[in-house]
């Protein structure tokens, strides 16, 4: 089905994405896999290219247009090249920590911070879950104590993105132990303050490219300066942005559905059994129609919401239902596409092989597909 979201613009930017992915991404994969980590010096050659930070306005170093679009072109090319966990990082950066500092920062914490953000120099990450909490982050441990100018913060974080490179973690703490959700604020703790450490690369199912690290405080001293909003409103201002993160999520879910789908029809109509294609048995006819229904109809409908984040309209249940249908189709589609390619779809050479380890964990970041039900049965009333 053809898409009418997109404008002679982001096809312009889509051909400049795919080029840079081509380019500077997929040589490098391999080593980035086996490393566990994207070299940092990706971020600056896309800050060069234009890629981060476009909704910066353009005094502070960003392209000064604030159009979801753009974000999503290069969510879907990044997993067009096969680079989905590379690009996870940058699209964390522009997606997901971005608003924070465009929402909630001071005049002077914006110039202290965007430009930095903008040009690559300066990584981002967000820090909510700790150990043994996972979604209760109402029962977080991690506090800040004020002290003077400061505060004094302790705790530990666990499975953070850009945990490794991040230079800015904005991170999710209890200025006040005594309260749960009223008791949460954010303060961005920056790389080389003494007491914060970076714990082990963690090892994954999947995503190899991508750095997932623990991080632990340790009486770190964080200027109150660094406080993004006020106090207490942490809660509320982690509420308000979960929906674009939501939505960046099952938009890259769907590409890689879409991508899945390509590969596995250009290897059933090349692999043959019993002479002839495997593509023109009726089985395989009908799961592939089936999965190039289901990846349109999903596409439709996170268009749809992201043209409603543009117009500031989309709401936090219709932002869940993308997230938890559209990461469950990519974990079915993968499957289903793996299993038609038999045996070679085990092997790591094979591009659906690493789709099907990277899908995994998407029905559980961003809020698992349990709790995103839970948000859309509570818009019902129930």
């Amino acid at each position: 089905m053809r898409r009418n979201l997109f404008e002679a613009d982001h096809e312009s930017f889509r051909e400049a994405v795919r080029a840079f992915f081509d380019r500077e991404v997929v040589p490098h994969l391999a080593d980035w896999e086996a490393a566990g980590i994207v070299a940092r010096e990706l971020f600056t050659t896309a800050g060069k290219a234009g890629f981060l930070g476009m909704a910066i306005p353009e005094e502070l170093g960003g392209g000064g247009v604030d159009d979801f679009r753009f974000n999503m072109v290069i969510g879907e090319e990044a997993t067009r090249a096969g680079a989905a966990a590379a690009g996870l990082g940058i699209t964390l950066h522009n997606d997901v920590a971005l608003p924070y500092f465009l929402r909630y920062c001071s005049e002077e914490q914006q110039r202290r911070w965007l430009p930095g953000i903008a040009s690559g120099e300066l990584i981002t990450a967000i820090a909510m879950t700790e150990p043994g909490i996972g979604s209760d982050l109402a029962s977080m441990s991690t506090t800040a104590i004020r002290d003077g100018e400061h505060y004094l913060v302790n705790g530990a974080k666990t499975f953070i993105t850009n945990g490794i490179n991040a230079d800015l973690v904005i991170t999710a703490v209890k200025t006040d132990p005594a309260q749960r959700h009223a008791g949460m604020s954010l303060l961005v703790i920056e790389r080389g303050m003494p007491g914060f450490e970076r714990g082990r690369n963690l090892d994954k199912l999947g995503q190899h490219a991508q750095d997932t690290a623990e991080l632990s405080f340790t009486d770190v001293r964080v200027p109150v300066a660094n406080l993004l909003g006020e106090e207490g409103q942490g809660f509320r201002q982690l509420v308000a942005n979960l929906p674009q993160e939501r939505v960046s999520i099952a938009l890259s879910a769907v590409a890689s559905a879409a991508v899945a789908l390509e590969h596995t029809l250009t290897y059933v109509k090349e692999r043959r059994a019993f002479g002839q294609p495997i593509g023109s048995f009726q089985n395989s006819r009908f799961v592939l129609a089936e999965i190039a229904t289901e990846v349109d109809i999903a596409q439709t409908y996170v268009d749809r919401c992201v043209a409603e984040l543009n117009a500031g309209e989309l709401s936090a249940e219709d932002a869940a239902k993308a997230k938890w249908w559209c990461t469950e189709l990519q974990g079915r589609v993968v499957d289903r596409c793996l299993q038609l390619h038999g045996g070679y779809g085990y092997m790591n050479e094979y591009p659906i092989a690493k789709a099907y380890a990277d899908a995994r964990i998407t029905r559980i970041y961003g809020g698992t597909t349990e709790i995103m039900k839970e948000v859309v049965g509570r818009s019902l009333g129930l």
